[in-house]
């Protein structure tokens, strides 16, 4: 079949190729697709084009600031500490945390994780939980006397605790409002897990540990959250230890 282009507007080729490349990411994601076939698509170029992508990513001033927003003095205000820290320090969709039972947090290697947690297209991940987030979460649930079920409940205006579980809107609503809050616009959940990834690079995480953490099948969807742009200044093959002595 011939594809006529002659009166593609300007663009359009690229933007074809990288949807093309993003349908494979996800694809590979949810177990449609093997990560070979998925790399292989990723290495076919498409026409040069210029700028950068920008993404939503937190400073992890940002991200401090954001988790200490809620007042700790009120209920909400322990649950919301609670939520944003486990969306910021772990990495989690929304769907994840609303789904999130007592249950799933157990100690392994005398470290707390959320285990066997059931994400996306089924995939099952284990997920280490830093001991300030944990310190957060018993705070939350010690004041709301919860101890089996769900881990997240509803907060009534007059500071009761009720319901089953919270909805993977209220999350939204969660992040948005303390976003505004701290002079971030246009943040979503999703923003968190994105932040999550490029911290911790920056602490100086392997790459494949953080594709642990976030539970990518493919490590190029894990590259992708951290936005990663090549370095000459600074080249990572300057110092390898092969380099003549000084």
């Amino acid at each position: 079949m011939h594809l006529e282009s002659r009166n593609l507007a300007p663009g359009t080729v690229n933007l074809r190729h990288g949807a093309v490349r993003r349908l494979a990411y996800e694809a590979a994601d949810c177990g449609l697709l093997s990560a070979d076939l998925a790399a292989g698509i990723r290495r076919v170029k498409g026409v040069k084009k210029l700028g950068i992508r920008l993404g939503n990513w937190l400073t992890a001033e940002q991200g401090q600031a954001l988790w200490q927003a809620p007042d700790r003095g009120q209920m909400k205000g322990k649950r919301d500490r609670a939520l944003l820290a486990l969306l910021l320090a772990c990495g989690l969709w929304r769907h994840e945390l609303a789904v999130l039972t007592v249950g799933h947090l157990q100690q392994r290697e005398g470290h707390w994780a959320i285990v066997d947690l059931r994400g996306k297209a089924g995939h099952i991940r284990t997920i280490p939980v830093p001991d300030w987030v944990t310190g957060l979460l018993n705070d939350w649930t010690a004041a709301a006397g919860i101890n089996a079920g769900s881990l997240f409940r509803r907060v009534s205006s007059a500071g009761k605790v009720w319901g089953e579980a919270v909805t993977e809107k209220l999350v939204w609503h969660v992040v948005k409002e303390f976003a505004a809050k701290i002079g971030v616009s246009k943040l979503a959940p999703h923003d968190l897990r994105r932040s999550c990834a490029r911290l911790c690079r920056a602490a100086g995480g392997e790459l494949e540990q953080i594709q642990f953490l976030l539970g990518h099948v493919s490590v190029q969807t894990t590259e992708r959250y951290l936005g990663c742009t090549q370095r000459i200044a600074s080249a990572v093959n300057d110092r390898i230890g092969i380099e003549p002595k000084a």
